[in-house]
């Protein structure tokens, strides 16, 4: 999922400037995945923990305070222009140490809101208990609002604090993102009483490559057939913290030498029911565990292609939107806030689907529907993002093509055209990114459920840094020999409508390849628990 950064997208940042090359864009698209990309490195103990935030193991305590640190330091020492900052007068530019608090307080921000998305989406969903129907299906609810409830700040973002930055006064952009922090932050610690904690289960990192290194130390070691024989810990005491255990599957095969005894592996504590060393034998449910998180890499890697056009939503399409009519009467609406379409038609349609859509259709065909799985509504969305990447194409040939006839660099054509493409990737975000927690978080085994959020949410990071390579290639090749390139500063001297058919053709292609993958994946085998045994839960 990821998060729209008003800071990044207002039209000070995303338009062209003189002496660009289109690496702006690019830019903007690496920034954007940073954030997400900073969580997904850390160890497990981010989001399973009772008391988090005290801990200083959520992103929670760390955004507030990150995010007051930047506050703090931009303030004093880069915003304070004086009689300069505007466009007929220009600042001088920053000293080298001005320059690095700069970019220290970006990845600070990054550092804080990573944490804290993957880590609030776990503990979330730790609320519920996926084996009682009713709390299943509010869980799949608690999913689709928590991105409702994303959306919703990133409107007040992308509307209020768009053009209060525009309008220069950045300082109490900074100061009131920092009082939602703190806000936010007392909101989390006012549920302490009330939240279901779960004792850690261990590093989920570590679990994952326990199994590798102790697969790889017994390559001469020939793997049974149906897994018999393989190490199993039996009975409550091999469960971790009321982990459900996984059954045997036949793929992967290699991995399952991690959980064959050899003699070397049976020394056992008195007081432990389990091996000295797990980077030598480990046990058939930690070696499902790994095979889990391989069979989601290759959706995962389809969902980081289909990424790319939402990060262009956040770049191309307000770059798009800066060089057309803004005017509404005397008052310019600034193109960043065109966003504002997305997040509503997202938001919308979220709520709708539930309470509005599905009745309906009851309603009207007397039966209840069988609702599309979590691979066939992300399918659905990848096939709407390839919809909404054409719109855009077609709307740039009309954009230029009225703009060369006016002489002007700015087209005469109404920026509300551009309404349709962000409500078309309103309504893929909807289908696709909810839909993927969902799948994410269901496929993955209790004791790692966090690498799976944490795979998930880094599909869009990974999508903003190849929309960068990807748009970095492009002009190369179309820049050479003089030539302006298909997104030069001035669009309308390139051809930004065919970049947007190459990412149609690409997501096209991307969308078969999913197909395949889904059609092929083979769902997670989990045991029941025991009637009478329930989770470890730590009362705070």
């Amino acid at each position: 999922m990821e998060t729209k950064q008003p800071l990044s997208e207002s039209p000070l940042v995303c338009n062209g400037s003189e002496g660009d090359d289109g690496s702006n864009s690019s830019s903007s698209s690496s920034n954007s995945g940073t954030e997400n990309w900073i969580s997904y490195t850390k160890d497990g103990s981010l989001d399973r923990h009772g008391r988090p935030a005290i801990r200083g193991r959520t992103g929670g305590w760390n955004s507030g305070m990150l995010l007051l640190a930047s506050t703090l330091t931009t303030q004093h020492f880069l915003l304070k222009p004086v009689g300069c900052g505007t466009l007929e007068q220009q600042c001088e530019p920053h000293s080298k140490h001005e320059t690095a608090i700069f970019f220290i307080s970006i990845y600070l921000v990054a550092l804080g809101n990573g944490a804290a998305e993957p880590a609030l989406a776990t503990f979330g969903a730790d609320q519920f208990d996926e084996e009682d129907p009713e709390e299943s299906q509010s869980k799949t609810s608690f999913f689709s609002y928590f991105y409702v409830a994303l959306n919703m700040g990133s409107l007040i973002g992308e509307t209020i604090l768009v053009y209060i930055e525009t309008m220069g006064d950045w300082v109490l952009g900074f100061w009131i993102s920092t009082a939602c922090s703190i806000a936010a932050l007392i909101l989390l610690f006012s549920g302490s009483m009330r939240y279901r904690h779960f004792k850690p289960s261990g590093n989920p990192i570590s679990r994952f490559f326990q199994v590798i290194v102790a697969s790889f130390r017994k390559l001469s070691l020939e793997v049974p057939q149906h897994g018999e024989g393989l190490y199993e810990v039996q009975g409550k005491d091999g469960e971790i913290n009321g982990a459900r255990k996984l059954l045997h599957s036949n793929g992967f095969k290699f991995l399952d030498r991690a959980a064959i005894i050899t003699p070397g592996d049976t020394i056992i504590k008195p007081e432990k029911t389990s091996p000295t060393n797990p980077w030598r034998l480990c046990t058939v449910t930690q070696v499902e565990e790994v095979k889990c998180i391989l069979r989601l890499l290759p959706i995962w890697v389809c969902t980081i292609l289909s990424s790319v056009i939402f990060i262009q939503m956040m770049s191309l399409f307000i770059e798009q939107g800066a060089t057309m009519n803004t005017a509404i009467g005397a008052f310019h609406f600034p193109p960043a806030s065109m966003t504002a379409f997305d997040i509503i038609s997202t938001s919308t349609f979220i709520i709708f689907y539930d309470k509005l859509i599905v009745p309906l259709y009851v309603k009207l065909t007397k039966r209840k529907p069988k609702p599309p799985s979590e691979l066939q509504r992300i399918g659905i969305g990848l096939s709407i993002a390839v919809v909404a990447i054409i719109v855009a194409g077609l709307l740039e040939q009309q954009r230029r093509k009225y703009a060369i006839l006016s002489g002007e660099e700015i087209s005469p054509l109404s920026i509300f055209w551009q309404t349709p493409q962000y409500v078309l990737v309103g309504i893929a975000e909807a289908f696709v990114y909810v839909a993927q927690w969902e799948f994410f978080s269901s496929q993955t085994p209790d004791a790692i459920k966090s690498i799976g959020l944490g795979l998930s949410m880094s599909s869009s990071a990974m999508g903003s840094y190849l929309c960068s390579l990807i748009l970095s290639v492009v002009m190369h090749f179309t820049s050479k020999n003089g030539k302006p390139g298909w997104v030069p500063p001035n669009l309308n001297a390139g051809h930004l409508d065919r970049f947007f058919f190459l990412s149609a053709a690409l997501t096209t292609v991307n969308l078969g390849f999913y197909v395949i993958c889904a059609r092929r994946y083979k769902s997670i085998s989990l045991e029941k628990r025991e009637g009478d045994k329930e989770m470890d839960v730590v009362v705070p």
